[in-house]
């Protein structure tokens, strides 16, 4: 059993119960016996489930939107859009099952045709930071392709995807087609690494633990995807709106109190415009609205826990390296104030993901040492460009070593795109129209016509 806190006055939410192994063994066999059913209904039957789905989560977005506030600190607005993110996650996937085309190929004495089979059964691992969006990238192309899905939500924040295996049974998806086994990484997620009718791992969450997973699947020639950490730059260039991208960067890294793997966590300026941009970035970081998660101004709640509270603040001893800071309620609850550094550029805090709400600062001389100060990182997820040339923005888009970019903007996500990382901040993509795909297998027969 867990305790579930509030993190934002540390009061106790709720009690999980863990899954223990032979609970996680008995539910992949229950998802292995719904898949078989699932694969079997025509595909316009999956869609139309698939859009019951979607209503009932449409439905229950307020209260899905308020567990969230209590279990993770999201502050209300935010949890609202993540909670229509899942209706619309699911709504754009209803839409595959009739839409996953084989091919034709033309060869020599016969006919050659492809199929897209579905794996079986699914795991998905999800992070604490954006339990139920998260979760929704996971579990909707897979259902969608014809899978059972296992679901294991992080230990710190798993009401809102438990709510959310609710609503699949309410609108009527077959019993055990998604399952979710609250518990430890190490019970439940291990036992989807190493369990024969798993044959694929979904997994978000931290670099060092998507290793373990990739060289565990590696046993079972099991298949991964990886979301895994960032440190994406936010590259600002002397001749882009200097006031609006200062006025924006707090919210490319501060948005979930930067407890983002997509978080502008290095911004980088262009030398001749950076005294200027940290005089308009000060009064913009200070402008944070930072408090109680449920008041529809709160801009930025708590972090998640204490243990990662403590975390965040060993980035910062004693104040080391600060530029200035925002504000947070001196109150019980897990806050930290939005805080700006200006490091050197082989600091701790310049290289490690801090997945909190800490943003360091450094000056650049031109295009070329702004992308080799970019490329410098281990990671490769996200980042920023703020330039009015566009010959500038397609030559630092394509130089810069990072699976999702926004130009003059700071979006790195919408479920109709692909999202996913370079080098060591995963394997595969996520969401787009070619989603699903990753959950099948390409089956090829040739039919011969002599």
């Amino acid at each position: 059993m867990q305790e579930i806190l509030n993190p934002a006055d540390e009061t106790v939410v709720a009690t999980v119960a863990h899954t223990t192994v032979e609970q996680t063994d008995a539910a992949i066999e229950r998802a292995a016996e719904a898949q078989r059913g699932w694969a079997a209904l025509a595909p316009a039957d999956r869609a139309r489930l698939l859009r019951r789905f979607a209503d009932a989560v449409d439905g229950a977005v307020e209260e899905l939107a308020q567990l969230e506030v209590r279990n993770s600190g999201h502050p209300i607005a935010q949890a609202r859009w993540e909670a229509g993110h899942v209706r619309d996650v699911l709504e754009y996937y209803s839409a595959s099952p009739e839409r996953l085309f084989g091919r034709q190929i033309p060869v020599a004495g016969g006919l050659d045709v492809t199929f897209h089979e579905p794996l079986g059964v699914v795991g998905v691992i999800t992070p604490w930071n954006f339990p139920m969006t998260i979760a929704s990238w996971g579990f909707a192309p897979a259902l969608a392709a014809g899978n059972a899905v296992v679901l294991k939500p992080a230990e710190w924040t798993p009401l809102t995807s438990i709510r959310i295996g609710e609503l699949a049974l309410e609108a009527g998806l077959p019993e055990g087609l998604l399952q979710i086994l609250p518990g430890k990484g190490s019970v439940v997620g291990e036992r989807f690494v190493t369990h024969p009718l798993v044959r694929k791992v979904a997994f978000t969450g931290s670099t060092a633990t998507g290793k373990r997973i990739m060289a565990g699947a590696a046993g079972g020639v099991k298949r991964v995807t990886l979301e895994l950490g960032g440190k994406s730059a936010n590259i600002v260039f002397a001749d882009a709106d200097i006031e609006k991208a200062a006025a924006t960067a707090p919210y490319g890294v501060f948005e979930n109190a930067g407890q983002d793997c997509c978080a502008r966590s290095r911004i980088l300026v262009q030398r001749s415009v950076y005294e200027r941009f940290m005089e308009l970035l000060e009064p913009a970081v200070q402008g944070v609205a930072v408090g109680d998660p449920l008041l529809e101004a709160t801009e930025m709640g708590p972090l998640v826990s204490r243990p990662h509270l403590e975390k965040v603040a060993s980035y910062v001893p004693d104040d080391t390296d600060v530029a200035f800071r925002g504000a947070a309620p001196d109150a019980p609850g897990f806050w930290f104030a939005p805080t700006v550094l200006t490091p050197a550029r082989d600091s701790r805090a310049a290289t490690e993901e801090i997945f909190g709400p800490v943003v360091s600062v450094f000056p650049f001389d031109d295009e070329d040492d702004a992308i080799r100060f970019a490329n410098s990182s281990e990671y490769g997820l996200s980042g920023s460009i703020w330039t009015r040339d566009v010959g500038r923005a397609i030559r630092v888009s394509r130089a810069v070593e990072a699976g999702n970019l926004s130009v003059n903007s700071h979006s790195s996500v919408r479920y109709s795109t692909p999202f996913g990382g370079f080098k060591q901040s995963g394997l595969g993509r996520e969401l787009g129209p070619d989603a699903p795909l990753a959950f099948t297998e390409t089956k090829n027969v040739f039919l011969a016509v002599d």
